[in-house]
């Protein structure tokens, strides 16, 4: 009992995590637009680079350990665009947050306190929080595992995703406050992605332990894989570019990439 409480307090750190980063919402101005559009190219940075430098590689691990290298390497291209055709057709049929005639553009902004209205920012920090969720929930059931395995690893996995998670925090509570002005609402959402950890350890405890095997795992990481680059190419970095200032979403971009670069040498 004292080693499985152990491998939940530690799940439950590296989700809540993710509030580390929501916490960003309660220090930017609405009107900063350099530091939005920098945040949204580093949250852009850190989602295409933890996609498909490790969540791909380790969902094809998974699959080609299960069925074999040819059969596992194509479920896992299959999966992975998978993720971004199911994400595509939310996006397709999601309505939006607010009516499109009420946004106002930066420049038409006369009061510094007042959010943009950008429907398409609530709606991305939603989708970003949605596909964090997902991915942090298997990511809970790996951390729990892994510590019930061995705990001393279980730690080392446990900083590490904890380290990851304050920038996906940033990716989930950044947009929602600029387009709504409310600090408690995108810490809210921020947080709850994190939750997903623990639930994941819950659910491992609870119902799952008897079931988990590297095909279930592979499915799952490919198509969160797919779901996170679709985020960052079609609603990060179009926003990114929107409220640029002398190519601070770029400037994001390399930094989300470097600080995901490192905080994953931990895990190896």
């Amino acid at each position: 009992m004292d080693s499985m409480l152990i491998a939940f307090l530690l799940t439950l750190f590296a989700g809540l995590a993710t509030g580390v980063g929501s916490l960003i919402a309660f220090m930017a101005k609405t009107t900063n637009t350099k530091f939005l559009s920098f945040a949204l190219g580093l949250s852009a940075g850190v989602m295409i680079y933890v996609s498909m430098v490790d969540i791909f590689f380790k969902a094809k691990d998974s699959l080609t350990a299960y069925l074999g290298d040819t059969e596992g390497y194509w479920l896992t291209v299959i999966a992975f665009f998978g993720g971004m055709l199911l994400i595509g057709f939310i996006d397709r049929f999601i309505p939006k947050y607010t009516n499109p005639h009420e946004v106002k553009k930066v420049e038409d902004m006369e009061k510094p306190q007042q959010p943009l209205r950008d429907p398409d920012l609530m709606k991305m920090g939603l989708f970003t929080a949605l596909a964090l969720a997902i991915h942090n929930f298997p990511e809970g059931i790996a951390t729990f595992v892994s510590t019930l395995h061995d705990p001393s690893i279980g730690l080392a996995i446990a900083i590490a995703v904890a380290i990851h998670n304050i920038p996906e925090g940033i990716a989930v509570s950044v947009p929602i406050y600029y387009a709504t002005g409310d600090r408690k609402k995108a810490f809210k959402y921020s947080f709850l992605s994190g939750l997903a950890e623990p639930l994941g350890a819950i659910v491992a405890i609870l119902i799952l332990m008897p079931f988990l095997n590297d095909l279930m795992f592979g499915i799952i990481f490919a198509m969160v894989a797919g779901i996170m680059v679709f985020i960052s190419l079609d609603e990060l970095l179009p926003a990114a570019r929107k409220y640029d200032e002398a190519h601070m979403s770029m400037y994001g971009v390399i930094s989300g990439m470097a600080l995901m670069a490192v905080s994953l040498l931990f895990l190896a």
